[in-house]
């Protein structure tokens, strides 16, 4: 039986992401699928997807795992806070393994990993002050002889299912917490991106955690829809496109979820923002990644008497932009996920420009990487103008009054971040009050995020939170106690 190592680095073709089993690493004994490099499409790994009988194994083994019982909250806290060492002494070959199957840079493999240990140490603290409330109900009429109090308990197999954007951070922040927690977790990695979580994986058991308390599991729909037929799957954790979480979500039925969905995402520009301040970070929330971030800035709304030089400044900033070979270290704008994604990009791009819009910086696609891209005169009835574009496109737009701007970003189905540059108080406070979505970001960009925060959307951009502290909370269950004395 081949195992995942640890130290490995992710650089060969005969590699192969095996399923995690009690414990075990098993050879998937049903379809496969090729990992390749996302800049240079040369194949790095074999990920092998579980039959029906090996996911039934599969929650078997969690299932008994989370009745034996999970460690005590301290020792879950100790699980977590070893697996961040081992994580930071095996960061080069995790960084390596992210440019490779994700296609990012340098900077942000280590970003990456960074944040990773930050949601680990995080989830630590969580795990060890994991608490209910105390209820008052000596307050209620004939009860002052009895006490009350409640406490939150594990649900008991949560399944995963996490996305190639963020392989390793946003597959901590669902495992992590839900561990914390005492629950048993399945992770379904993208099968873009399987390497990353079988070698975090990899390191969870070597920090000791108990066997069967995590599995891996490997496939596409096929897999997430035969574990969910399994009612001992208590929660699912989803992050990815709307159109999936809605079919996991009617899948669920009674049993609770987390959806962190597809997003339109805004960032609005003021007329009295300090644009030296505000432009850089939204060039960088915008073509960091490739902009395939829910959360990238898409739709740039600025208020037209500061439009054209926003339109100029943006421009310059844009043109120089370094994009290209990931594995360059001044590479800012890495490959998209795949030669399909970046080509539906590029279509985009085209029917934005033959509709109207001009196209101010970009050029050709180049394989899977589409040079960073700004677009103005853009319409509600062009794709980039009303889908999530999830690659390197930036549209600016002009306003004139805040409700115009705030409407804007209202009209789509989305909710999930926003951000708005402003020094006026009174424009702050009504972009909070008023925006229609999970976050709003002030003197920051829609991509704007602290690991500690709570994260997630509203309206079709989903509902739930991340966070340690939030998640946690989402994976347990508070059950009251009383005693009469």
């Amino acid at each position: 039986m081949s195992t995942i190592n640890a130290n490995s680095a992710a650089t060969s073709s005969s590699e192969t992401c095996h399923l995690l089993i009690n414990g075990e690493w098993v050879e998937g004994a049903a379809e496969t699928v090729t990992v390749l490099d996302k800049y240079s499409q040369e194949p790095i790994a074999v990920a092998a997807s579980a039959s029906d009988d090996q996911i039934a194994v599969m929650i078997d083994a969690a299932h008994a795992a989370f009745k034996r019982g999970a460690p005590d909250n301290y020792e879950r806290g100790s699980i977590l806070e070893r697996a961040a060492v081992l994580i930071e002494e095996n960061r080069e070959d995790l960084a390596r393994t992210i440019q490779a199957e994700a296609g990012f840079t340098r900077s942000d493999a280590n970003g990456e990993i960074s944040r990773c240990l930050q949601t680990l140490r995080l989830s630590a603290e969580e795990a060890r002050r994991l608490s209910g409330d105390v209820v008052p109900i000596a307050g209620a009429p004939g009860q002052s002889h009895r006490m009350a109090f409640t406490l939150r308990v594990p649900l008991g197999v949560v399944l995963a299912v996490t996305p190639f954007n963020s392989p390793l951070n946003t597959v901590m922040h669902k495992v992590a917490p839900a561990l914390a927690a005492g629950n048993a977790v399945i992770v379904k990695p993208s099968s873009n991106t399987p390497i990353t979580t079988c070698k975090m994986a990899k390191i969870l058991l070597q920090a000791g955690l108990p066997k069967g308390l995590l599995s891996v599991l490997h496939g596409g729909a096929r897999v997430v829809g035969k574990a969910m037929e399994d009612q001992r799957v208590r929660f699912i954790a989803f992050t990815g496109s709307t159109e999936v979480g809605r079919a996991i979500q009617s899948k669920a039925d009674l049993r609770r979820t987390q959806m962190e969905l597809g997003s339109i995402a805004f960032t609005i520009i003021n007329d009295d923002a300090d644009l030296d301040m505000a432009l850089p970070k939204v060039v960088s929330a915008g073509f960091r990644k490739a902009g395939q971030v829910c959360t990238s800035v898409q739709m740039l709304l600025v208020q037209r008497s500061v439009y054209d030089n926003v339109v100029a400044k943006m421009t310059d900033l844009v043109k120089a932009v370094p994009f290209g070979d990931p594995g360059n270290e001044t590479t800012v704008t890495g490959p998209l996920i795949t030669i399909d994604a970046a080509i539906r990009v590029e279509e985009w791009i085209k029917e934005a420009v033959a509709k109207g819009a001009r196209q101010l910086v970009g050029g050709p696609r180049e394989g899977a990487v589409v040079p960073p891209t700004l677009l103005v005169d853009v319409s509600a009835d062009m794709r980039v103008g009303c889908q999530e574009v999830f690659g390197p496109v930036v549209s600016i737009i002009p306003f004139d009054a805040m409700d115009e701007a705030f409407d804007r970003v209202n009209s789509t189905p989305y909710g999930l971040a926003s951000g708005i540059f402003t020094n006026r108080m009174s424009d702050a406070f009504a972009a909070v009050r008023r925006l229609e979505v999970g976050g709003v970001h002030v003197n920051e960009t829609s991509s704007s995020r602290v690991d500690l925060m709570p994260y997630g959307g509203s309206k079709d951009s989903g509902f739930g939170r991340e966070g340690p502290h939030y998640a946690i909370h989402e994976l347990t269950e508070e059950r009251v106690v009383s005693i009469t004395a």
